[in-house]
């Protein structure tokens, strides 16, 4: 991954094609190591390619990947459609949360 986001600063700072001892130069500017064996392997793998195009196919794959914050809407949705209820458990929440602001009157806190 660290090789990977070296060749895009450099993408980005200009260099159109990034060679490995350009990548090998970024990386040890800030005290990283580079790994040959997989800096030779991503050279490879983007040998001819658009750096533009690449993230803009994977942006597209990763649209239709799932995220898991769709789980939460149909919870919500559910608890919409219950109607009433849903309001029993608020005001039982707030009858909680009465009784924990009496815990303060015991004449101590939690820092004294």
């Amino acid at each position: 991954m660290k090789h990977l986001a070296a060749y895009l600063l450099l993408s980005l700072g200009g260099n159109a094609s990034p060679s490995a001892a350009d990548i090998k130069a970024v990386l040890e500017s800030v005290g990283i190591e580079a790994d040959d064996d997989r800096l030779e392997k991503l050279l490879s793998e983007l040998e001819g390619k658009d750096v533009n195009e690449l993230i803009a196919e994977g942006s597209s794959k990763l649209a239709s990947v799932p995220s898991g914050g769709a789980g939460g809407a149909v919870a919500a949705g559910g608890a919409a459609a219950g109607g009433a209820a849903a309001e029993a458990p608020k005001e039982e929440a707030a009858k909680e949360e009465e009784k924990e602001e009496s815990d303060e009157d015991m004449g101590f806190g939690l820092f004294d």
